[in-house]
């Protein structure tokens, strides 16, 4: 018989991998796309970023990453009913930095900055200066993103390999 506990290392799974997923996207971001988008003219930057943040509002990347949050909002709750220490700390504190570093972070830093550079118009005076500026901050906040995904995918993997 399938009970909802029993459920609750396959979701741990989903998580870690939806995580890991995720910490990749952030970190290809981190690590190359925005530093070559620093590279080119301050327009041209914002007119490929402009293009960057239309072209993720996509099914599959919600999908991905506002279904990783769903199941570690499931996995949280299976946690707290289901309390066995040390592995619910795990998958507690795994599945919050998800919540919490990735999906909060995104909706309340990066995001705003996109929608402000998308109402941006490419020609203005202060569309170079405004580039430094979000480039900044944009990659400060994408960092953090990626580290809160990369841990969450380690600290729910740490759980199903104990």
């Amino acid at each position: 018989m399938i009970t909802i506990t029993s459920l609750l290392p396959t979701l741990v799974f989903i998580a870690a991998i939806g995580s890991g997923l995720v910490a990749g996207i952030f970190f290809s971001f981190s690590n190359f796309v925005i530093s070559a988008l620093n590279r080119l003219q301050p327009r041209q930057s914002i007119a490929a970023m402009q293009a960057i943040n239309v072209a993720v509002l996509n099914p599959l990347f919600f999908s991905v990453f506002f279904g990783t949050g769903a199941v570690c909002l499931l996995v949280i709750m299976l946690s707290l009913l289901s309390w066995s220490p040390p592995s619910a700390i795990f998958l507690i504190i795994g599945s919050l930095l998800y919540l919490v570093g990735t999906v909060l972070v995104t909706m309340r830093r990066n995001v705003p900055l996109n929608k402000v550079l998308a109402n941006l118009s490419i020609g203005s005076t202060e569309d170079v200066e405004h580039w430094d500026n979000y480039y900044i901050k944009w990659t400060y906040w994408n960092h953090v993103r990626t580290v809160a995904a990369l841990m969450a995918a380690i600290m729910l993997t740490t759980r199903l390999c104990t």
